[in-house]
C-alpha cells in the first residue's frame, strides 16, 4: 500500500494578480488529502473518494490499460454529476500518462481511496491536492500537470508540497517558490472566518480578465504589501496592509470589498481570501471576534493556529 498526501492552501496576498506575475503570500493549511493506493489483480482502476466525515461521495471504475470509464456513482450538494466527475479524473489521469508513458500502463490493477481532511465547500484544495497527489504517484511535475489539464497559478500546488508559508511568483510560465518565515506574535488575533459559501473560481477569474487592464502598478503595489505582511509586527500594522490590498484589488475587479458588503460595523480589518464573494476572509480581532460573526450567521471561525500549518 502507497500513501501520498498534499497540504490544503490559503492564499493570503495577490488573489487574481498572482496569475499576472504579483508576488504572493501562500501558507499552507493544517487540513489537506491523502490518496491510498492498494494493487489488485484485475485490470481495473477503482476509485473512491471519502469526504471528511468518511462519506464516499464518488466512486468509479476505469479499465485499464484504456483508461476507459465503465461505471461511476455521485453523492455530493456539489455541482456536477457522476459522468462529469468520472471525466475531470479521467482528464487528470490521461495528462498523468502524457507526462509519463509508463504510467498505468499495467495488466493488473488499484484501488484508490482519497480522503479529505476538510469539508469539500471549505476551498481549501481538493482539485489541488488531489492532482498534487497524482503527479507524486505518477511520478510527473504536479505544476505541468495542473497547466496541461486546467488553468491556475500554481501557488496551491507550491501550498500542496511545502510546510511552511511561501512567497509564490509566476515569471515567464515558471513558479518559483520562495519559503520565509511567517510565525506572527499577534497571531491569537488573527482568524479565518467562513462566508457559508464556496466561490467558483473559474468565475472569478473570468470576471478579472475582463478587468484587468494596465495593472502593472497595481501588481507592483500588491507584490509590495506581500512583503510588507510578513514584515507586520502587530495585528494593527497589519491591518493597514490588509485595507490597502482590498482597496487595489476592489479597483481591479470593480466590486465592494466584503466588509463593506457584509461587515461595516466589524471592528477590525476584513480580508478576502481567493475568488472574491465566499470561501474564507482573514480578519484581525480578539476575544470577541467569534461573538460577532456568530450573531450574524457565521459559525465556521478558525484562530490561525488551528488553521495554518
Amino acid at each position: 500500500m502507497n500513501r501520498y498526501y498534499s497540504n490544503g492552501k490559503l492564499l493570503l496576498t495577490g488573489e487574481y494578480v498572482v496569475l499576472d506575475g504579483a508576488t504572493s503570500l501562500a501558507v499552507p493549511a493544517q487540513f489537506g488529502q491523502d490518496l491510498i493506493l492498494e494493487s489488485i489483480k484485475e485490470p481495473q482502476l477503482v476509485w473512491q473518494s471519502f469526504t471528511s466525515t468518511g462519506e464516499c461521495w464518488f466512486e468509479a471504475t476505469f479499465d485499464l490499460p484504456k483508461l476507459r470509464l465503465k461505471n461511476a456513482s455521485f453523492s455530493s450538494a456539489t455541482e456536477g454529476s457522476a459522468e462529469f466527475i468520472a471525466e475531470t479524473l479521467q482528464t487528470i489521469l490521461n495528462e498523468a500518462r502524457k507526462l509519463n508513458t509508463d504510467f498505468l500502463q499495467t495488466t493488473s490493477g488499484f484501488v484508490v481511496k482519497t480522503n479529505l481532511s476538510f469539508p469539500q465547500n471549505w476551498g481549501l484544495g481538493s482539485s489541488s491536492t488531489l492532482i498534487n497527489n497524482i503527479a507524486s504517484w505518477a511520478k510527473v511535475d504536479a505544476y505541468s500537470l495542473l497547466w496541461n489539464a486546467f488553468s491556475g497559478s500554481g501557488y496551491d500546488i507550491a501550498c500542496a508540497q511545502n510546510d511552511v508559508p511561501i512567497l509564490y511568483q509566476l515569471e515567464n510560465k515558471k513558479a518559483l517558490v520562495n519559503p520565509v518565515e511567517f510565525n506572527p506574535t499577534y497571531k491569537e488575533e488573527l482568524f479565518f472566518v467562513y462566508l457559508n459559501k464556496k466561490q467558483n473560481s473559474r468565475d472569478g477569474i473570468a470576471h478579472y480578465r475582463k478587468n484587468n487592464q494596465n495593472i502593472k502598478q497595481e501588481i507592483l503595489d500588491i507584490s509590495t504589501l506581500s512583503q510588507e505582511f510578513i514584515k507586520a509586527e502587530s495585528a494593527k500594522d497589519l491591518e493597514g496592509i490588509l485595507n490597502e490590498h482590498e482597496a487595489i484589488i476592489s479597483s481591479i475587479i470593480k466590486l465592494n470589498p466584503v466588509k463593506n458588503e457584509l461587515f461595516s460595523d466589524y471592528f477590525g480589518a476584513v480580508k478576502s481570501l481567493g475568488a472574491w464573494g465566499g470561501d474564507f476572509v482573514l480578519v484581525t480581532g480578539n476575544e470577541d471576534t467569534p461573538k460577532y460573526f456568530n450573531q450574524r450567521g457565521y459559525n465556521t471561525i478558525l484562530p490561525y493556529s488551528e488553521m495554518i500549518l
